[in-house]
């Protein structure tokens, strides 16, 4: 068990919710600490204030499934809270904490990626520490030539965070990037023994106070489908919707897919790039590694 993580994730979860949130009598005096008290959750959760405060302050070395899922319900934890609460609280044995070997995008999902092109569909793969794996042309052309880059930069943390072009590219930077550091700390949670994205979540922290604000308020995130909006250079504004899926049933790799409205301007502006693009770029691997 992480207990200082544990420790931090369920005090600043704890104080998300309000007590009137659950259904607790509102009080005449003012609260002096923001969201619930520890004896409120506790006694939700249907365990002593003893064994919550111990479990905070990383005093307990245990918890069973069963209070865990309780805690989850009190906080009100969505599906990808609750499995960092898991992760942090049970953590894989010791010898299930690997592993160095690179990240290879089955060729299958390559050549799926690769015929999304045709339907002007962009595509990407994510990896361990939002790293990216792989994308096709239209991906490229719609966000940035990962393929590229130089092999530390064909990360979606570092573009977000590090390169000017995603401020103005993303129509709604805050928001992306708030949720990349979302994604992130539920990798974390996950890993907490990797090297390489203790690294990176250092090397964002040094270099970005947006960041820093952000991983300090313990928010976890795991895309499913959505929509994000774009102001590209060439094409002006649109929007997709997107899909996340897992390849091959592989949970260290999210296959991103983007689709348009049919007959939107959004659909024009692909099609335009993706014709662009064509005309201007030689062929390369979709893989970035």
């Amino acid at each position: 068990m992480d207990s200082s993580e544990l420790a931090e994730f369920l005090s600043t979860c704890r104080a998300r919710v309000s007590p009137d949130q659950v259904g607790l009598e509102p009080e005449s005096t003012r609260r002096r600490v923001p969201g619930l008290r520890r004896e409120e959750l506790a006694r939700l959760a249907g365990v002593s204030v003893d064994y919550y405060t111990r479990l905070e302050q990383g005093r307990s070395r245990s918890a069973s499934v069963d209070v865990l899922d309780a805690l989850a319900v009190a906080l009100r934890l969505d599906e990808a809270e609750r499995q960092h609460l898991f992760n942090l609280a049970r953590p894989e044995p010791a010898k299930r904490k690997r592993r160095a070997r690179p990240q290879r995008v089955d060729p299958a999902t390559l050549r799926l990626i690769e015929t999304l092109d045709e339907v002007y569909c962009p595509a990407f793969v994510l990896g361990r520490r939002l790293d990216v794996l792989a994308h096709n042309r239209l991906a490229g052309a719609l966000i940035t030539e990962f393929r590229t880059l130089p092999a530390p930069r064909r990360n979606q943390a570092r573009f977000v965070f590090f390169d000017p072009h995603a401020r103005e590219l993303y129509g709604d930077w805050a928001t992306v990037a708030a949720d990349t550091v979302a994604m992130l700390r539920l990798d974390a949670g996950r890993y907490p023994d990797d090297p390489q994205l203790s690294a990176l979540i250092g090397e964002l922290s040094i270099h970005s106070e947006e960041f820093r604000r952000w991983w300090s308020d313990h928010k976890v995130h795991q895309r499913t489908t959505g929509a994000k909006a774009y102001r590209h250079p060439l094409v002006g504004e649109l929007t997709v919707e997107y899909q996340a899926l897992h390849p091959a049933g592989d949970a260290d790799q999210t296959l991103f897919v983007y689709t348009t409205q049919p007959g939107s301007d959004s659909e024009t502006s692909l099609r335009l790039l993706a014709h662009w693009h064509d005309q201007k770029r030689p062929d390369i691997p979709l893989e970035t590694q």
